[in-house]
């Protein structure tokens, strides 16, 4: 059942449908599907979303349950062109429920059938962009699986691939069960139907046939009982008679039999945007090095498809009071723009929205204090961008502006590490096969990731959960082991988990960049024992430690829920519940002072309706806000409160940074829960720099 809804069209809600799901007035129907309803949705601010709820049987059963809820977590992980990203959902709701932008348009196997094929400009659009989808999938992480005609919508913007969360992430946690063919007829790769693996290769091999299917209208290996279907996608050779010439290539290299044989993602995204650029002399015809946001304006640029519309989704007028600030506001954010830049949100995939104005492309705390960044994974280790931190020449000895390498193989001919850019899932044997350090090198690192997890811990009052370092050098990968305990929260299992990835990450990394000839260790793994002389420790995360260990986008530092969760654990640390209280009140007064001063703006009538914590995994601070008064409700008055954190947050932490040589604290995220929503909406991150 797809999420985003098609056609444009909603159907009448039905007795029994709910009026609100999360922070949304539900307004009708979108469909149904075996797993759920998917209905439409209005945010506050007249935005159209789609939400898809699971059926109360399949809500009623524990692996489903787990499944839905590791769907959503792969679900926020990816974003990039093309795809359309979480918003919000509530995988615990009694009706577990996850939340989309609306994507109106139909899917391609409903265009087809007509309108018929894709041709021109349009097609080369289509092959380009879900080819970009699929390679922001993988560089997540996440096997999609499910690449069919039924999972492509083609709105007025562009293709929009659907249903990337339902699958498999790369990392080895499953949400389809291990050894299950999943997939539907003739949309399956070789390998899939021999085995049931699947793998990035696998989901190229259904973006050849899905192109294919878009430029002839026919399935490339025919129609048919299953079986026949199955045996010819094995055996035979797909019927690309139709397909313009110069895709023919692409797609060959894409439907090979033997998965080491295709194409990837990116490859075929960067090969298809070249043909694109030479449909239309309205865009660049050199795309050597297009980055993503520019293969989107080229897919864009060519795309034809006709706007729908439907008039039930107007909402109805506000309130008069609503359209009183919504006037205020929208001047407000007009003569900001004319000063300084209209505010404007990005999803990033994760559910949340980062405001950045036109003058804060790269810097979000314009006018802060500047600290050194500490780990940063967006600057090299180089001495030039070193002496760039403010203070950097007074205590170059300091950790604190100890740089992970971001990439710490770069220029190096042959290293030791050979699985870089391997997305194969770790193997329980592969963790049984692990042995104790046995150098003093091994030593080194399996004590320094110890080192690192427990500080992260114990900030969280977790210190108890010991992890065990152990290594395999066949598979290149360190195991950092956790458990068994018993009746421990899942909350605590996503901190030892996200605290064990970016230990490993970062020691690894710094070995990696040390001593590239020689150390083999690149991949890490996080499996937890559920009980002692457990074989099958489930893997809690998992990757290597040669493109980053922080999160980043275009080069910028991004807040997330997983970190705002761990920001709600109580913190055990004393400076941290200090300056935790000392920035609670600065902010609040802050703000107080700003609602004072201005005409449209509103103070929170609750004293506890701002919040601070912190996240030592990405040694962040995150200030959330319980908006039940609807203060924020508009986007320059979220602006206004950004800016409000960004600021005050930065002083304090700036403070305490250059006073108390132990404080690591520079990076900040802002998030607001609407009313009584649990769902948070991150409307803001960055860096204490300037």
């Amino acid at each position: 059942m797809s999420i985003a809804g098609t056609g444009g069209r909603i159907e009448s809600a039905r007795p029994g449908d709910p009026s609100r799901i999360g922070p949304y007035r539900i307004i009708g129907r979108l469909g149904a599907g075996g797993m759920g309803t998917v209905h439409a949705g209005l945010t506050a601010d007249g935005r159209r979303v789609a939400v898809k709820v699971i059926h109360p049987a399949q809500a009623e059963d524990p692996e489903f349950r787990a499944r839905f809820r590791r769907e959503v977590h792969l679900s926020a992980r990816v974003q990039g062109p093309c795809l359309v990203p979480l918003l919000a959902a509530d995988p615990a709701a009694a009706a577990p429920w996850l939340a989309t932008p609306y994507a109106p348009g139909p899917t391609l196997n409903q265009h087809v059938a007509e309108s018929g094929p894709l041709a021109g400009g349009t097609l080369y659009a289509f092959a380009t962009g879900t080819a970009q989808a699929l390679a922001a999938i993988h560089a997540a992480g996440v096997i999609h699986r499910d690449v069919k005609p039924q999972n492509v919508i083609l709105t007025p913007a562009g293709p929009r691939m659907l249903d990337f969360g339902i699958a498999r992430a790369a990392d080895g946690t499953s949400v389809t069960r291990t050894g299950v063919m999943t997939g539907t007829p003739g949309w399956i790769s070789p390998e899939g139907y021999r085995t049931g693996t699947a793998g990035p290769e696998g989901d190229m091999f259904t973006w050849g046939a899905l192109v294919a299917y878009a430029a002839t209208g026919r399935l490339p290996f025919g129609i048919g009982a299953p079986e026949a279907v199955a045996f010819r996608v094995i055996s035979g050779d797909p019927d690309l008679d139709g397909v313009p010439e110069d895709l023919v290539a692409i797609l060959e290299r894409a439907l090979a039999k033997e998965p080491s044989d295709r194409t990837t993602a990116a490859s075929a995204a960067q090969d298809c945007s070249l043909l694109l650029s030479h449909q239309s002399t309205q865009v660049l015809s050199a795309v050597e090095g297009l980055e993503p946001t520019r293969v989107g304006e080229l897919v864009t640029a060519a795309w034809s498809m006709p706007a729908l519309d439907d008039p039930t989704w107007h909402a109805p007028a506000a309130s008069s009071r609503r359209r009183t600030i919504t006037m205020a506001l929208s001047a407000a954010a007009l003569l900001g723009g004319i000063a300084g830049g209209v505010l404007a949100f990005t999803n990033n995939g994760d559910g949340s929205g980062t405001g950045v104005t036109a003058e804060q492309s790269t810097d979000e705390t314009a006018g802060a204090a500047q600290v050194p960044r500490a780990d940063s994974a967006a600057e090299s280790t180089s001495s030039a961008e070193s002496a760039g931190a403010v203070g950097s020449a007074e205590s170059p000895s300091d950790p604190r502006r100890v740089q992970v390498p971001m990439d710490p193989l770069a220029g190096v001919a042959n290293p030791a590490f050979t699985r870089a850019g391997d997305e194969a899932q770790p193997a329980s044997d592969e963790w049984r096969a692990s042995i104790v350090a046995s150098s003093p090198e091994e030593r080194a690192v399996a004590k320094a990731i110890r080192e690192q997890m427990t500080s992260i811990l114990a900030t969280k009052d977790m210190g108890f959960m010991t992890p065990t370092v152990t290594f395999n050098k066949r598979a290149q990968t360190v195991m950092v082991t956790g458990g068994p305990i018993s009746q421990i929260p899942d909350g605590h299992l996503e901190v030892f988990r996200r605290a064990g990835e970016m230990a490993a990450c970062t020691v690894l990394a710094h070995r990696l960049k040390n001593d590239p000839t020689t150390w083999i260790y690149g991949r890490y793994a996080i499996p937890w024992k559920s009980f002692e002389g457990d074989l099958e420790a489930p893997i809690l995360g998992f990757g290597e430690a040669t493109n980053g260990c922080h999160t980043r986008v275009a080069g910028v530092w991004h807040g997330d829920e997983a970190g705002l969760a761990t920001a709600t654990i109580p913190s055990s640390d004393k400076d941290e519940i200090r300056v935790a209280d000392a920035t609670d009140k600065a902010i609040t007064a802050a703000w107080n002072t700003e609602t004072a001063e201005s005409n449209w703006l509103e103070p929170f009538t609750s004293d506890d309706a701002i919040s601070i914590g912190f996240d030592p995994v990405e040694q962040a601070a995150y200030v959330w806000a319980t908006d039940t008064d609807e203060v924020l409700l508009g986007r320059a008055q979220r602006a206004n409160f950004q800016d409000a954190v960004s600021k005050t947050a930065c002083r304090m932490m700036t403070a305490e940074y250059d006073s108390n040589n132990t404080w690591k604290y520079i990076r900040w995220s802002v998030a607001v829960f609407d009313g009584n929503s649990r769902i948070p909406e991150l409307i803001g991150s960055g860096e204490c720099t300037s």
